[in-house]
Protein backbone atom coordinates (compact mmCIF):
# COMPACT_ATOMS: atom_id res chain seq x y z
CA UNK A 1 0.00 0.00 0.00
CA UNK A 2 0.92 3.73 -0.22
CA UNK A 3 2.83 5.08 2.15
CA UNK A 4 1.72 7.83 4.45
CA UNK A 5 4.83 9.55 3.88
CA UNK A 6 4.31 9.59 0.41
CA UNK A 7 0.66 10.69 0.62
CA UNK A 8 1.13 13.51 2.85
CA UNK A 9 4.53 15.10 1.40
CA UNK A 10 3.55 14.32 -2.35
CA UNK A 11 -0.08 14.60 -2.36
CA UNK A 12 -1.13 16.07 -5.66
CA UNK A 13 1.49 13.57 -7.42
CA UNK A 14 -0.51 10.94 -5.61
CA UNK A 15 -3.90 12.05 -6.57
CA UNK A 16 -2.69 12.40 -10.47
CA UNK A 17 -1.03 9.08 -10.33
CA UNK A 18 -4.49 7.46 -9.46
CA UNK A 19 -6.68 9.99 -11.99
CA UNK A 20 -4.05 8.37 -14.43
CA UNK A 21 -4.66 4.80 -13.18
CA UNK A 22 -8.56 5.70 -13.72
CA UNK A 23 -9.24 5.18 -9.99
CA UNK A 24 -12.31 6.66 -9.25
CA UNK A 25 -12.79 9.51 -6.12
CA UNK A 26 -8.81 9.55 -6.33
CA UNK A 27 -8.88 13.62 -4.50
CA UNK A 28 -11.88 11.84 -2.24
CA UNK A 29 -9.66 8.88 -1.14
CA UNK A 30 -6.49 10.88 -0.47
CA UNK A 31 -8.64 13.79 1.49
CA UNK A 32 -9.91 10.58 3.69
CA UNK A 33 -6.58 9.05 4.57
CA UNK A 34 -4.75 12.48 5.76
CA UNK A 35 -8.07 13.07 8.00
CA UNK A 36 -7.53 9.93 9.57
CA UNK A 37 -4.20 9.65 9.80
CA UNK A 38 -5.07 13.75 11.33
CA UNK A 39 -7.26 12.16 13.99
CA UNK A 40 -4.76 9.36 14.91
CA UNK A 41 -1.89 11.55 15.62
CA UNK A 42 -4.08 14.17 17.67
CA UNK A 43 -4.82 11.20 19.72
CA UNK A 44 -1.80 10.22 20.05
CA UNK A 45 -0.63 13.68 21.35
CA UNK A 46 -3.50 13.53 23.64
CA UNK A 47 -2.19 10.03 24.49
CA UNK A 48 1.78 11.73 25.24
CA UNK A 49 0.01 14.70 27.12
CA UNK A 50 -1.75 12.42 29.58
CA UNK A 51 1.11 10.04 29.87
CA UNK A 52 2.84 12.88 31.06
CA UNK A 53 0.64 14.14 33.59
CA UNK A 54 0.44 10.29 34.98
CA UNK A 55 3.93 10.30 35.34
CA UNK A 56 3.77 14.12 37.33
CA UNK A 57 1.18 12.91 40.00
CA UNK A 58 3.08 8.84 40.70
CA UNK A 59 6.35 11.40 41.41
CA UNK A 60 4.46 13.68 43.60
CA UNK A 61 2.24 10.78 45.54
CA UNK A 62 5.02 9.24 47.22
CA UNK A 63 6.32 12.52 48.25
CA UNK A 64 3.07 13.72 49.86
CA UNK A 65 3.14 10.92 52.06
CA UNK A 66 6.37 10.81 53.23
CA UNK A 67 4.91 14.75 54.33
CA UNK A 68 2.06 13.32 55.79
CA UNK A 69 -0.22 15.14 53.26
CA UNK A 70 -2.37 11.95 53.06
CA UNK A 71 -5.19 14.13 51.96
CA UNK A 72 -3.76 15.24 49.12
CA UNK A 73 -2.12 12.21 48.20
CA UNK A 74 -5.31 10.05 47.89
CA UNK A 75 -6.28 13.32 45.49
CA UNK A 76 -3.64 13.10 43.37
CA UNK A 77 -4.56 9.44 42.94
CA UNK A 78 -7.61 10.42 42.03
CA UNK A 79 -6.28 12.19 39.46
CA UNK A 80 -4.09 9.27 38.52
CA UNK A 81 -7.04 7.03 37.95
CA UNK A 82 -8.66 9.61 36.27
CA UNK A 83 -5.94 10.12 33.69
CA UNK A 84 -5.93 5.78 33.37
CA UNK A 85 -9.01 5.77 32.03
CA UNK A 86 -8.85 8.79 29.65
CA UNK A 87 -5.32 6.88 28.55
CA UNK A 88 -7.06 3.82 28.10
CA UNK A 89 -10.14 5.84 25.97
CA UNK A 90 -7.25 7.60 23.71
CA UNK A 91 -5.55 4.41 23.29
CA UNK A 92 -8.66 2.26 21.68
CA UNK A 93 -9.14 5.48 19.68
CA UNK A 94 -6.01 5.31 18.47
CA UNK A 95 -5.77 1.54 17.64
CA UNK A 96 -9.59 2.17 16.23
CA UNK A 97 -7.90 5.22 13.83
CA UNK A 98 -4.94 2.95 12.45
CA UNK A 99 -7.32 -0.23 11.80
CA UNK A 100 -9.38 2.20 9.85
CA UNK A 101 -6.22 4.03 7.97
CA UNK A 102 -5.03 0.56 7.27
CA UNK A 103 -8.20 -0.72 5.51
CA UNK A 104 -9.11 2.24 3.69
CA UNK A 105 -4.88 2.69 2.08
CA UNK A 106 -5.65 -0.92 1.31
CA UNK A 107 -8.08 -0.08 -1.21
CA UNK A 108 -6.11 2.63 -2.91
CA UNK A 109 -4.16 1.39 -5.61
CA UNK A 110 -0.17 1.96 -5.99
CA UNK A 111 0.57 4.96 -8.53
CA UNK A 112 2.30 4.65 -11.61
CA UNK A 113 5.19 5.70 -12.68
CA UNK A 114 6.07 8.72 -15.13
CA UNK A 115 6.80 6.56 -17.98
CA UNK A 116 3.27 4.56 -17.92
CA UNK A 117 1.41 6.21 -20.72
CA UNK A 118 -1.95 7.52 -20.08
CA UNK A 119 -4.84 5.12 -21.46
CA UNK A 120 -8.09 3.88 -20.04
CA UNK A 121 -8.11 -0.08 -21.49
CA UNK A 122 -5.84 -2.25 -23.41
CA UNK A 123 -6.62 -0.50 -26.81
CA UNK A 124 -4.44 2.45 -25.14
CA UNK A 125 -1.45 0.06 -24.66
CA UNK A 126 1.89 0.90 -26.48
CA UNK A 127 3.67 -1.44 -28.45
CA UNK A 128 7.88 -0.75 -27.50
CA UNK A 129 9.09 -3.64 -29.34
CA UNK A 130 8.23 -6.68 -31.94
CA UNK A 131 9.32 -9.87 -33.18
CA UNK A 132 7.86 -9.22 -36.68
CA UNK A 133 8.58 -5.35 -37.51
CA UNK A 134 9.54 -2.08 -36.51
CA UNK A 135 7.84 -0.15 -34.13
CA UNK A 136 6.90 3.38 -34.12
CA UNK A 137 7.32 5.73 -30.84
CA UNK A 138 3.84 5.97 -29.54
CA UNK A 139 2.35 2.95 -31.27
CA UNK A 140 -0.51 1.92 -29.61
CA UNK A 141 -2.20 -1.37 -29.82
CA UNK A 142 -5.47 0.20 -31.33
CA UNK A 143 -3.28 1.41 -34.53
CA UNK A 144 -1.25 -1.68 -34.72
CA UNK A 145 -2.02 -3.62 -38.12
CA UNK A 146 -2.76 -7.16 -37.84
CA UNK A 147 -0.24 -9.63 -38.43
CA UNK A 148 -0.98 -10.78 -41.84
CA UNK A 149 -1.17 -14.50 -43.28
CA UNK A 150 1.35 -16.54 -44.76
CA UNK A 151 -1.61 -18.15 -46.95
CA UNK A 152 -1.28 -21.47 -45.48
CA UNK A 153 -4.10 -22.67 -43.37
CA UNK A 154 -3.45 -23.51 -39.42
CA UNK A 155 -5.33 -25.30 -37.04
CA UNK A 156 -5.90 -23.72 -33.85
CA UNK A 157 -3.97 -25.85 -31.10
CA UNK A 158 -7.36 -27.35 -29.88
CA UNK A 159 -7.97 -29.23 -33.05
CA UNK A 160 -3.87 -30.10 -32.88
CA UNK A 161 -4.50 -31.40 -29.62
CA UNK A 162 -7.21 -34.02 -30.64
CA UNK A 163 -5.18 -35.07 -33.95
CA UNK A 164 -2.39 -35.72 -32.20
CA UNK A 165 -3.82 -37.13 -28.80
CA UNK A 166 -2.19 -34.29 -26.52
CA UNK A 167 -4.70 -33.39 -24.42
CA UNK A 168 -7.72 -33.96 -23.35
CA UNK A 169 -10.23 -30.97 -22.68
CA UNK A 170 -13.13 -33.33 -22.27
CA UNK A 171 -11.70 -35.76 -19.78
CA UNK A 172 -10.62 -32.87 -17.86
CA UNK A 173 -13.95 -31.58 -17.56
CA UNK A 174 -15.57 -35.06 -16.54
CA UNK A 175 -12.81 -35.20 -13.62
CA UNK A 176 -13.17 -31.79 -12.39
CA UNK A 177 -15.11 -29.35 -14.53
CA UNK A 178 -13.78 -26.95 -17.78
CA UNK A 179 -10.70 -24.97 -17.63
CA UNK A 180 -8.60 -28.05 -15.95
CA UNK A 181 -7.26 -30.23 -19.01
CA UNK A 182 -5.50 -33.25 -19.16
CA UNK A 183 -2.26 -33.74 -20.74
CA UNK A 184 -1.68 -36.94 -22.56
CA UNK A 185 1.52 -38.53 -23.65
CA UNK A 186 3.94 -35.90 -26.00
CA UNK A 187 1.73 -33.31 -24.51
CA UNK A 188 2.74 -33.75 -20.93
CA UNK A 189 6.01 -34.40 -21.96
CA UNK A 190 6.06 -30.87 -23.94
CA UNK A 191 4.86 -29.48 -20.74
CA UNK A 192 7.32 -31.23 -18.70
CA UNK A 193 10.17 -30.12 -21.13
CA UNK A 194 8.65 -26.55 -20.90
CA UNK A 195 9.46 -26.43 -17.34
CA UNK A 196 12.68 -27.72 -17.07
CA UNK A 197 13.86 -25.48 -20.06
CA UNK A 198 12.53 -22.03 -18.25
CA UNK A 199 13.91 -23.40 -14.64
CA UNK A 200 17.34 -24.18 -16.54
CA UNK A 201 17.23 -21.01 -18.22
CA UNK A 202 16.28 -19.45 -14.92
CA UNK A 203 19.06 -20.63 -12.99
CA UNK A 204 21.73 -20.15 -15.67
CA UNK A 205 20.50 -15.95 -15.22
CA UNK A 206 21.30 -16.56 -11.18
CA UNK A 207 17.61 -17.42 -9.83
CA UNK A 208 17.87 -19.50 -6.86
CA UNK A 209 14.98 -22.00 -7.23
CA UNK A 210 11.76 -21.89 -4.74
CA UNK A 211 9.60 -25.28 -4.49
CA UNK A 212 7.02 -22.98 -2.08
CA UNK A 213 3.42 -24.43 -0.83
CA UNK A 214 0.47 -23.50 -3.18
CA UNK A 215 -2.12 -22.86 -0.54
CA UNK A 216 -1.33 -19.95 1.30
CA UNK A 217 -3.35 -18.09 4.44
CA UNK A 218 -4.63 -14.87 4.65
CA UNK A 219 -1.47 -12.79 5.59
CA UNK A 220 -0.15 -14.07 2.50
CA UNK A 221 -2.59 -12.66 0.27
CA UNK A 222 -2.90 -9.33 1.52
CA UNK A 223 0.79 -8.83 1.87
CA UNK A 224 1.21 -9.44 -2.11
CA UNK A 225 -1.75 -7.33 -2.68
CA UNK A 226 -4.66 -10.22 -4.05
CA UNK A 227 -6.16 -9.55 -0.59
CA UNK A 228 -8.37 -7.85 -0.25
CA UNK A 229 -8.60 -7.14 -4.03
CA UNK A 230 -9.16 -10.43 -5.69
CA UNK A 231 -10.58 -12.59 -3.46
CA UNK A 232 -13.26 -13.06 -5.85
CA UNK A 233 -10.79 -14.72 -8.67
CA UNK A 234 -9.07 -17.12 -5.70
CA UNK A 235 -10.26 -20.17 -4.93
CA UNK A 236 -11.17 -20.18 -1.01
CA UNK A 237 -10.43 -23.46 1.43
CA UNK A 238 -13.38 -21.88 3.99
CA UNK A 239 -12.77 -24.42 6.66
CA UNK A 240 -9.12 -23.98 7.30
CA UNK A 241 -9.56 -20.25 5.58
CA UNK A 242 -6.60 -20.85 3.03
CA UNK A 243 -6.23 -20.19 -0.72
CA UNK A 244 -4.82 -21.47 -3.98
CA UNK A 245 -2.45 -19.48 -5.30
CA UNK A 246 -2.79 -17.31 -8.42
CA UNK A 247 1.33 -17.39 -8.83
CA UNK A 248 3.93 -18.38 -7.32
CA UNK A 249 4.36 -14.68 -6.80
CA UNK A 250 2.11 -14.68 -3.15
CA UNK A 251 4.32 -17.14 -1.53
CA UNK A 252 7.84 -16.57 -2.88
CA UNK A 253 7.31 -12.76 -1.88
CA UNK A 254 5.93 -13.50 1.22
CA UNK A 255 8.77 -15.54 2.41
CA UNK A 256 10.64 -11.89 3.07
CA UNK A 257 7.23 -11.07 5.02
CA UNK A 258 8.63 -9.02 8.18
CA UNK A 259 12.15 -9.51 7.47
CA UNK A 260 15.08 -6.59 7.55
CA UNK A 261 17.84 -7.81 4.64
CA UNK A 262 21.19 -6.23 4.36
CA UNK A 263 21.92 -4.19 1.36
CA UNK A 264 24.78 -6.33 0.34
CA UNK A 265 22.33 -9.37 0.57
CA UNK A 266 20.18 -7.47 -2.60
CA UNK A 267 18.91 -8.17 -5.03
CA UNK A 268 17.34 -11.25 -3.95
CA UNK A 269 16.45 -13.40 -7.02
CA UNK A 270 14.15 -16.22 -6.66
CA UNK A 271 12.03 -18.28 -9.47
CA UNK A 272 9.49 -21.04 -8.87
CA UNK A 273 7.47 -23.92 -10.40
CA UNK A 274 3.77 -23.73 -9.38
CA UNK A 275 0.63 -24.92 -10.27
CA UNK A 276 -1.58 -21.90 -10.34
CA UNK A 277 -5.11 -21.66 -9.85
CA UNK A 278 -7.81 -19.12 -10.90
CA UNK A 279 -11.05 -18.64 -10.64
CA UNK A 280 -11.62 -16.60 -13.82
CA UNK A 281 -15.59 -15.70 -12.75
CA UNK A 282 -17.24 -14.03 -16.06
CA UNK A 283 -14.57 -14.96 -18.50
CA UNK A 284 -16.23 -16.11 -21.61
CA UNK A 285 -16.29 -16.52 -25.64
CA UNK A 286 -13.27 -16.83 -27.70
CA UNK A 287 -11.06 -15.97 -24.62
CA UNK A 288 -11.46 -19.41 -22.78
CA UNK A 289 -11.40 -21.58 -25.98
CA UNK A 290 -8.74 -24.34 -25.33
CA UNK A 291 -5.73 -23.23 -23.21
CA UNK A 292 -6.76 -19.98 -24.06
CA UNK A 293 -7.94 -19.59 -20.29
CA UNK A 294 -7.69 -22.24 -17.67
CA UNK A 295 -8.89 -22.54 -13.99
CA UNK A 296 -5.41 -24.23 -13.32
CA UNK A 297 -2.39 -24.03 -14.48
CA UNK A 298 1.89 -24.47 -14.49
CA UNK A 299 4.01 -21.25 -14.88
CA UNK A 300 7.33 -20.35 -13.73
CA UNK A 301 7.57 -17.07 -11.62
CA UNK A 302 10.80 -14.73 -11.44
CA UNK A 303 10.77 -12.49 -8.25
CA UNK A 304 13.02 -9.73 -7.01
CA UNK A 305 13.91 -8.03 -3.82
CA UNK A 306 15.88 -4.95 -4.97
CA UNK A 307 17.10 -1.48 -3.55
CA UNK A 308 15.00 1.22 -4.82
CA UNK A 309 18.25 2.50 -6.51
CA UNK A 310 18.53 -0.55 -8.52
CA UNK A 311 15.09 -1.69 -9.18
CA UNK A 312 14.97 -0.17 -12.47
CA UNK A 313 17.76 -2.54 -13.58
CA UNK A 314 16.65 -5.71 -12.23
CA UNK A 315 13.20 -4.58 -14.04
CA UNK A 316 15.06 -4.52 -17.57
CA UNK A 317 17.07 -7.31 -16.96
CA UNK A 318 13.91 -9.77 -15.91
CA UNK A 319 12.23 -8.03 -19.19
CA UNK A 320 15.69 -9.42 -21.07
CA UNK A 321 15.35 -12.27 -19.52
CA UNK A 322 11.47 -13.33 -20.67
CA UNK A 323 12.46 -11.64 -24.45
CA UNK A 324 15.35 -13.93 -24.61
CA UNK A 325 13.00 -17.14 -23.65
CA UNK A 326 10.69 -16.43 -26.04
CA UNK A 327 13.24 -15.86 -28.71
CA UNK A 328 14.74 -19.08 -27.89
CA UNK A 329 11.31 -20.97 -29.00
CA UNK A 330 11.38 -19.26 -31.78
CA UNK A 331 7.90 -17.21 -31.67
CA UNK A 332 6.70 -14.12 -32.55
CA UNK A 333 6.19 -11.75 -30.12
CA UNK A 334 5.49 -8.63 -29.11
CA UNK A 335 5.89 -6.06 -25.61
CA UNK A 336 3.69 -4.07 -24.64
CA UNK A 337 4.42 -1.10 -21.58
CA UNK A 338 0.59 -0.91 -20.46
CA UNK A 339 -1.36 2.03 -19.78
CA UNK A 340 -2.50 2.85 -16.51
CA UNK A 341 -5.72 2.18 -16.98
CA UNK A 342 -4.85 -1.61 -17.74
CA UNK A 343 -2.41 -1.79 -14.80
CA UNK A 344 -2.40 -4.11 -12.28
CA UNK A 345 -3.99 -2.63 -8.75
CA UNK A 346 -0.57 -3.21 -6.75
CA UNK A 347 2.15 -2.29 -9.88
CA UNK A 348 4.00 1.01 -10.69
CA UNK A 349 4.87 -0.23 -14.25
CA UNK A 350 4.10 -3.50 -16.21
CA UNK A 351 4.96 -4.75 -19.63
CA UNK A 352 3.12 -7.61 -20.79
CA UNK A 353 4.47 -9.98 -23.60
CA UNK A 354 2.14 -11.42 -26.34
CA UNK A 355 2.77 -13.95 -28.97
CA UNK A 356 0.78 -14.05 -32.12
CA UNK A 357 -1.08 -17.13 -33.02
CA UNK A 358 -1.74 -17.06 -36.61
CA UNK A 359 -4.07 -19.91 -36.76
CA UNK A 360 -6.37 -17.80 -33.96
CA UNK A 361 -5.95 -14.48 -35.84
CA UNK A 362 -4.69 -12.84 -32.81
CA UNK A 363 -2.05 -11.61 -29.76
CA UNK A 364 -2.17 -14.02 -26.69
CA UNK A 365 -0.65 -12.63 -23.94
CA UNK A 366 2.01 -15.33 -22.05
CA UNK A 367 3.92 -12.81 -19.46
CA UNK A 368 3.78 -9.70 -17.10
CA UNK A 369 6.76 -8.41 -15.43
CA UNK A 370 6.31 -5.90 -13.11
CA UNK A 371 8.00 -3.43 -10.55
CA UNK A 372 5.59 -2.88 -7.57
CA UNK A 373 8.13 0.05 -6.19
CA UNK A 374 7.66 -0.09 -2.08
CA UNK A 375 3.92 -0.89 -3.01
CA UNK A 376 4.17 -4.61 -1.76
CA UNK A 377 6.96 -4.38 0.97
CA UNK A 378 4.66 -1.58 2.87
CA UNK A 379 2.72 -4.29 3.08
CA UNK A 380 4.73 -6.78 3.94
CA UNK A 381 6.97 -4.98 5.96
CA UNK A 382 9.96 -6.04 3.81
CA UNK A 383 12.75 -3.77 4.42
CA UNK A 384 16.25 -4.01 4.13
CA UNK A 385 19.43 -1.87 6.15
CA UNK A 386 21.73 0.10 3.94
CA UNK A 387 25.07 0.39 4.37
CA UNK A 388 26.45 1.85 7.25
CA UNK A 389 24.21 0.57 9.87
CA UNK A 390 21.43 3.37 8.84
CA UNK A 391 17.69 3.10 9.55
CA UNK A 392 15.89 0.35 7.64
CA UNK A 393 14.21 1.43 4.71
CA UNK A 394 11.55 -0.50 2.34
CA UNK A 395 12.57 -2.34 -0.73
CA UNK A 396 11.41 -2.70 -3.75
CA UNK A 397 9.45 -5.92 -5.31
CA UNK A 398 9.36 -7.44 -8.46
CA UNK A 399 8.11 -10.41 -10.44
CA UNK A 400 7.44 -11.64 -13.90
CA UNK A 401 6.04 -14.70 -15.50
CA UNK A 402 9.07 -16.62 -17.49
CA UNK A 403 6.98 -18.31 -18.79
CA UNK A 404 2.80 -19.32 -18.09
CA UNK A 405 2.88 -22.44 -20.17
CA UNK A 406 -1.00 -22.90 -21.63
CA UNK A 407 -0.27 -20.15 -24.23
CA UNK A 408 3.08 -21.25 -25.12
CA UNK A 409 2.13 -24.51 -25.60
CA UNK A 410 -0.23 -23.37 -27.77
CA UNK A 411 1.46 -20.83 -29.85
CA UNK A 412 4.36 -23.92 -30.40
CA UNK A 413 2.09 -26.21 -31.47
CA UNK A 414 0.09 -23.58 -33.73
CA UNK A 415 3.47 -21.96 -35.12
CA UNK A 416 5.29 -25.20 -35.94
CA UNK A 417 2.45 -27.39 -37.70
CA UNK A 418 3.92 -28.97 -40.83
CA UNK A 419 2.60 -31.44 -43.40
CA UNK A 420 5.20 -34.04 -41.52
CA UNK A 421 3.50 -33.25 -37.77
CA UNK A 422 4.93 -30.42 -35.20
CA UNK A 423 8.02 -29.13 -34.96
CA UNK A 424 10.11 -28.51 -31.88
CA UNK A 425 11.75 -26.26 -31.32
CA UNK A 426 16.03 -26.40 -31.54
CA UNK A 427 16.10 -25.57 -27.86
CA UNK A 428 13.48 -27.50 -26.68
CA UNK A 429 15.02 -30.63 -28.04
CA UNK A 430 17.19 -31.27 -25.27
CA UNK A 431 14.13 -31.43 -22.86
CA UNK A 432 11.49 -33.12 -24.83
CA UNK A 433 13.72 -35.81 -26.04
CA UNK A 434 11.85 -35.65 -29.28
CA UNK A 435 12.58 -33.39 -32.23
CA UNK A 436 8.86 -33.69 -34.07
CA UNK A 437 5.31 -34.65 -33.02
CA UNK A 438 3.48 -36.48 -35.17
Amino acid sequence: MLTLKLITEETERVIKGLEKKHFTGAKEAIDKAIAIDKARREAQTKLDACLAEQKKYAAQIGALMKQGKRDEAEAAKAEVAKLKEESAQLQTKMGEAEQELTNHLCTIPNIPYDEVPEGSGAEDNVVVKSSLRECKQGDTVGNWDTVPSNGNAKLPHWELAKKYNLIDFDLGVKITGAGFPVYIGKGAQLQRALINFFLAEANKAGYTEIMPPTVVNAASGYGTGQLPDKEGQMYHCEVDDLYLIPTAEVPVTNIYRDVILDEKDLPIKNCAYTQCFRREAGSYGKDVRGLNRLHEFSKIEIVRIDTPEHSAESHKEMLDHVEGLLKKLELPYRILRLCGGDQSFTSAICYDFEVYSEAQGRWLEVSSVSNFDTYQANRLKCRYRPEGGKKPELCHTLNGSALALPRIVASILEDNQTPEGIRIPKALVPYTGFEIIN
